[in-house]
């Protein structure tokens, strides 16, 4: 059950990127001319992705996916193409109505259903994979263990997610946004200690059955985020 910080946030989220953020990202996550910092974020996020995709099976035929916060849905493509059969849900109307505009007409194997709602709602179903790209870096540590813990009652194979490396120059960007006006805010990313969430997982009842794998950071000027796979035992 998400809690209520998970909740508020969520909402909070929802404001920023349907009336805030939408044309921002949609120029981010189009091949549009942008800025230096937006051209490392841009940078950053494709060799995430790449290197969530490489953490997946190549053959995805009869595989269910879910994309938990999906955005525009440049994720959710690549493993359709693959032959999932994906779910990609963000909190988002106006980034999903997006991903419907982009999406190609032809998958091949694969199919991608873009969907407006909760990554952790139980009525979407079971699933063999969950990514969740930058979609928990605005959550604090407890809620973010809370959230693998619910997803992996649903997930069977792996659930691969990123979180906000704990950097001194995360840390001082976190403490320096509270000083803005909370109307010019976007939402806080949180930077998390590895250490601090290895323990929340690994000391999770639900999460029993399941080990901590793979880790990549990466580090693209303004884009810094550390991967993390955890897998069923």
């Amino acid at each position: 059950m998400a809690t209520l910080s998970y909740s508020a946030r969520r909402e909070d989220l929802t404001t920023y990127f349907d009336r805030t953020a939408v044309e921002a990202w949609k120029r981010l996550t189009s091949d549009a001319p942008v800025g230096r910092v937006r051209a490392t974020v841009r940078a950053g996020r494709d060799e995430m992705r790449a290197t969530l995709l490489s953490w997946l099976p190549s053959d995805l035929r009869g595989a269910r996916v879910l994309d938990a916060g999906c955005g525009t849905g440049a994720l959710a493509v690549e493993a359709a193409r693959r032959g999932a059969n994906v779910l990609a849900i963000d909190v988002s109307p106006n980034l999903i109505g997006l991903a419907n505009e982009r999406a190609p007409k032809d998958l091949g194997a694969g199919e991608v259903a873009f969907a407006v709602g909760d990554m952790l709602d139980s009525r979407h179903g079971a699933f063999d994979f969950a990514v969740a790209m930058d979609s928990l870096i605005h959550y604090e540590g407890a809620d973010i263990a809370l959230a693998i813990a619910a997803l992996s009652r649903r997930v069977g194979r792996s659930i691969l997610f990123t979180v906000a490396p704990r950097t001194p120059a995360l840390t001082m960007m976190h403490a320096a946004g509270k000083f803005f006006p909370r109307s010019n805010r976007a939402p806080a990313i949180v930077p998390i200690g590895r250490v601090d969430l290895a323990s929340r997982l690994s000391t999770n009842a639900d999460l029993a059955d399941w080990r901590q794998a793979r880790s990549h950071r990466v580090s693209r000027g303004f884009y810094v985020s550390q991967a993390i796979e955890v897998t069923r035992r």
